[in-house]
């Protein structure tokens, strides 16, 4: 390999081109319209437009990635996670182009990729597992009837997804026909397909998984345990490694059911088996993850194994050379989104005005995002990860309490202040070291006690002229230092500029600022900047407080909107795929 494009974004592909850097290998970036100026896109050797905004016309687009790879002379693609990471036919495009696949063969991502045929594997070579469907479902009745077997609540999974998005709980049976539509509709916006199977839910059960490595020759090694049962809407916040107060014979059948089901699949590569534990200590498989995972640097802190270069060598043929790794120490990672635990975690997209980082012993930071840039609504609201490592589970969470308290944002609200309180809640961080925490999965929704004040609103950007003109020449990014008249477009300096360059080009200035709508009593606001994907009333219909009236999509994620008060709907003035802003009226009720 000599030339790596990484089909991806954010912190993922800042993380893979230093790697590429200390590889000694060319890195290749591309970006959507809204990622212009974003920090892979400047770190990279080289970027290439996307062109477009929506995940389908940009990272999901295997047309246009594969044709930059070639045009732009690449050897190798590196998908990142999330998008395409786990989708075969990106990786069969990549191999058919004559390119190296950094990642799994497309026979192992299709067996462990599509979760029903994981179970099935996992199944066969004696894993673990809780009753779930023998395939897809193909509506909410085939969901009811294996509710009414197995019992409720029941977990509604998308088949080719992963990171939370996808997946609904249904407690009651009449929240089946919802859950199941929300699931699908999740489903086909982050991962192009929106076929879902149902499983038992097991309540209050710990996520802990494997990091595993696999080399051409069948040779398969867990670097290490994790636990990530830290989540807000069965999405991880916070992960760490190993996973703590497990029995000997536990961490004993995670190894022996990891290595069992990818040696069956095939696998080459870095991946993630993902399982439950049960409060009485039973296991039970949930999924594989055929890719780099969000949470792969506290894997690395505690084993000194760099996974990202290990995926490249193993690409490139190379055998692992060692087995199973012995941990030393402890690593916690905080995800750093922009979402306002205050306000239930919602999305709070907008532009950074300041970022002051922490540093200090056992202090790792990897960030997608520098002040100044803009995180969009139309992607994750992953900004950055702070990994904290000690040579203890108290040491590395008394130097978190320390980091995150050094750690500060403006602009927009994000979760720190949540990880501020629960590193010191006893709940996550029990007075005796050697005490077992009591989170669990849904603990953030049903037993946390930790009660946050709403943060202001996110900024959305500045108009202030710039200093440096980004063109696309060819669809290649290019930066151009020239005088503020120039980027401001006026004066005769801006007139010369309008002409210069090599090709076809185009300019983009600071984002237009977003103004918001007034609204009265009777109006319920959208508490962000969202598109409407469902309208569950009409206009004179009566509502109940409390009731979904709409459901608005933001970072990649559903979030219901209940009625404020009970009464008549008025004034719907929303259109489902309509953008709406933060303050924004969308109905009124009376």
């Amino acid at each position: 390999m000599r030339k790596v494009l990484i089909a991806n974004r954010g912190e993922i592909a800042v993380r893979v081109i230093r790697a590429c850097r200390d590889a000694g290998l060319v890195s290749v970036a591309v970006y959507a319209d809204p990622d212009l100026d974003a920090l892979h896109v400047t770190m990279a050797d080289e970027a290439y437009a996307l062109g477009g905004t929506p995940p389908a016309e940009t990272y999901l687009d295997i047309g246009k990635l594969i044709k930059i790879a070639t045009g732009a002379s690449c050897d190798a693609v590196h998908p990142g996670y999330g998008f395409l990471a786990e989708n075969a036919e990106f990786a069969r495009a990549v191999l058919g182009a004559g390119l190296t696949w950094i990642g799994p063969p497309p026979e192992a991502i299709e067996a462990l990729g599509d979760k029903v045929t994981a179970r099935q594997l996992a199944a066969e070579v004696g894993a673990p597992l809780a009753p779930g469907s023998p395939g897809p479902v193909r509506d909410a009745a085939e969901i009811r009837t294996f509710a009414t077997a197995y019992g409720l609540p029941v977990a509604i999974k998308a088949a080719f997804g992963g990171g939370g998005r996808g997946l609904k709980v249904a407690w009651t049976m009449d929240e089946i026909d919802a859950a199941f539509e929300s699931a699908v509709r999740e489903s086909v916006v982050s991962f192009g397909r929106g076929e879902c199977f149902v499983e038992r839910y097991l309540d209050r059960p710990r996520h802990v998984e494997t990091q595993c490595l696999a080399d051409a020759a069948g040779h398969v090694v867990v670097v290490s345990t994790r636990d990530c049962s830290l989540q807000r809407r069965h999405q991880k916040l916070v992960e760490e490694a190993p996973a703590p107060f497990l029995s000997a014979a536990q961490v004993d059948s995670l190894y022996t059911a990891s290595k069992a089901i990818l040696r069956a699949a095939g696998y080459v590569g870095a991946g993630t088996c993902e399982f439950l534990v049960g409060r009485d200590g039973t296991i039970s498989f949930l999924e594989v993850n055929t890719r780099l995972q969000v949470e792969h640097p506290v894997s690395e802190e505690i084993t000194g194994i760099d996974l990202v270069r290990e995926q490249f060598r193993i690409a490139a043929g190379e055998p692992l050379g060692y087995d199973d790794p012995a941990a030393r120490g402890h690593s916690i990672e905080f995800r750093i989104n922009a979402e306002d635990p205050g306000r239930g975690f919602l999305p709070a997209p907008g532009t950074i005005t300041s970022f002051a980082a922490p540093s200090g012993p056992g202090v790792r930071l990897d960030s997608g995002y520098r002040e100044g840039q803009t995180v969009p609504q139309a992607y994750d609201s992953l900004i950055a990860k702070l990994i904290v490592t000690g040579a203890s589970r108290a040491e590395a969470l008394s130097r978190a309490a320390r980091a995150l308290a050094e750690f500060e944002i403006g602009g927009m609200p994000t979760v720190l202040p949540f990880h501020r309180a629960v590193v010191l809640h006893p709940a996550f961080a029990p007075v005796a070291a050697d005490e077992p925490f009591s989170v669990h999965t849904r603990w953030i929704e049903s037993e946390s006690d930790i009660v946050l004040a709403p943060q202001s609103p996110a900024t959305t950007g500045s108009e202030a002229a710039r200093e440096r003109l980004i063109v696309e020449v060819g669809g290649k990014r290019l930066e151009v230092t020239v005088p503020v008249s120039v980027v401001a477009g006026t004066g005769p300096a801006a007139e010369a500029g309008a002409g210069a360059g090599t090709g076809p080009g185009r300019r983009r200035g600071a984002p237009r600022r977003q103004q918001r709508s007034a609204a009265s009593g009777a109006a319920l606001i959208s508490p962000m900047q969202g598109t409407i994907v469902t309208i569950a009333v009409t206009e004179g219909q009566s509502v109940s407080a409390g009731e979904v009236v709409v459901v608005l999509e933001a970072m990649k994620m559903e979030q219901p909107l209940q009625a404020h008060t009970s009464g008549t709907v008025t004034r719907l003035s929303v259109a489902v795929g309509q953008t709406v802003t933060a303050g924004e009226a969308i109905l009124e009720i009376e």
